[in-house]
């Protein structure tokens, strides 16, 4: 993660690639991970955090994340010119966010199965502090074994008027009608 601005420029790499120049504003949330280490990371964090009475099988939850990264990375995958992009970012980057709704997400329900992601989408958010610029990220949940249970959503407001975007609030959670 750089936390940054493209410039208009863009330089040519030894391979022949053409990629956009970043200008730097600071280098305060800037950042490298590997993907397991980031995966286990949040998934020692959630068990920390978890009750005794929690159900969730772990290499579901690492297989859960897994899947989420690998699907904003490679199918979502942006530049961050735009807030909405901004967001999305940095609601992959920030997994220990995520590893929170996929542990409830992962519950084992009543009629047999555990929830999928199915989508993620990010609106304005209408609850925002003064001279900030806050988005919803909507993840949509659904159960691949009964498809006429209700969907599970889950929605987070992120922050993304500063350099480093913030979470604002909790995850809020409710289901809907298939």
């Amino acid at each position: 993660a750089i936390p940054g601005s493209l410039s208009d420029r863009s330089v040519r790499l030894f391979s022949g690639q053409v990629v956009p120049v970043i200008e730097m504003k600071n280098v305060r949330g800037m950042y490298g991970w590997r993907v397991n280490q980031l995966i286990q990371a949040a998934i020692d964090q959630a068990y920390s955090a978890a009750d005794e009475n929690s159900e969730v099988d772990e290499e579901k939850l690492r297989e859960s994340l897994k899947f989420f990264l690998n699907r904003v990375y490679y199918d979502f995958r942006n530049l961050g010119d735009t807030s909405q992009n901004r967001a999305l970012n940095f609601a992959a980057t920030n997994a220990f966010q995520a590893t929170q709704v996929f542990v409830d997400a992962l519950k084992p329900e009543e009629g047999g199965g555990f929830y999928q992601l199915s989508n993620i989408a990010i609106e304005r958010s209408p609850f925002c502090r003064v001279d900030s610029d806050c988005w919803d990220v909507k993840m949509v949940f659904f159960n691949p074994i009964n498809d006429r249970a209700a969907k599970k959503i889950f929605r987070f407001t992120i922050d993304v008027s500063d350099i480093i975007p913030v979470t604002m609030g909790e995850v809020r959670t409710w289901k809907e009608a298939s």
